[in-house]
């Protein structure tokens, strides 16, 4: 359970943080995240992984704790400063108008008030996210799986030309086809690591967790229960944390894929 890296060098520290939404309680959550590191969030729907993000998101006020980013209180940030820090893939694709994709890809860089490579990052951010075939294009017309590319691009363009910044992603890939998700999760990879950007990821998929993240953050009821390094995570602790029971099985390039398993127990 235990994560031994020093806080000193944490670009994110949270420390007992805990959140109080109506009459449920989340947290204490105690973590700490280093900067290039992939860190993937689990846990079973409603448990409180999108309240984690939000709270490291700044869109929620923690009641308690302490909440730093790169050493300062994360309360003491502005906003502005914040989004050329940090960026947040959300989960719903859906922009309120129907803007022409590249104003949503530049929408990315809003908190620069000067910012003559914008045309430029925007291009670029576009290819990166395979979806420079779609510039000129107005949102509302794309595909689900178009729209993601074009969220993602928006990202790449807000975290473009920063170095060690914060990538949330809160479940992007849940309704993408599989081909598309192993596109998308690749070209964020690329992009967050070319810069030493640490990536915080709730997924919903397990083995994308096991296969693309070095560390996996557990939550439950509302509260962190485990934090490990990915080798050290087992079939038993995945069984606990969805109180489901699973099965294994090793591919041919010796990489392990989880999957429920058809012979579940019955309880009494």
């Amino acid at each position: 359970m235990s994560h031994s890296h020093t806080s000193a060098t944490a670009l994110l520290l949270f420390n007992q943080v805990t959140v109080a939404l109506g009459k449920r309680q989340f947290g204490p959550f105690t973590l700490s995240i280093q900067p290039g590191e992939q860190v993937a969030i689990l846990g079973p729907s409603g448990a409180g992984k999108s309240t984690l993000l939000k709270l490291l998101a700044r869109e929620l006020t923690p009641a308690n704790g302490q909440a730093q980013f790169e050493q300062r209180s994360l309360h003491d940030w502005s906003l502005a400063e914040l989004s050329r820090r940090r960026a947040i893939l959300p989960q719903s694709h859906e922009v309120a108008f129907g803007l022409p994709v590249d104003l949503v890809i530049g929408l990315g860089r809003v908190a620069r008030t000067y910012d003559p490579q914008l045309s430029s990052i925007v291009q670029q951010a576009a290819e990166q996210a395979c979806a420079a075939h779609l510039l000129g294009r107005r949102f509302d017309t794309l595909s689900g799986g178009e729209k993601a590319r074009v969220q993602m691009a928006r990202v790449f363009a807000q975290l473009w030309d920063v170095e060690q910044g914060l990538l949330l992603v809160d479940e992007p890939l849940a309704a993408l086809d599989p081909g598309l998700q192993f596109s998308l999760m690749e070209a964020i990879y690329t992009f967050a690591s070319k810069r030493g950007h640490a990536i915080l990821a709730i997924l919903h998929d397990i083995n994308q967790a096991l296969q693309g993240f070095e560390r996996l953050i557990f939550i439950k009821h509302g509260a962190m229960v485990g934090d490990y390094q990915t080798p050290h995570v087992t079939l038993p602790l995945l069984e606990a944390l969805y109180e489901v029971r699973l099965a294994s099985a090793v591919t041919d390039t010796g990489e392990v894929i989880v999957a429920p398993s058809l012979k579940q127990k019955i309880s009494a």
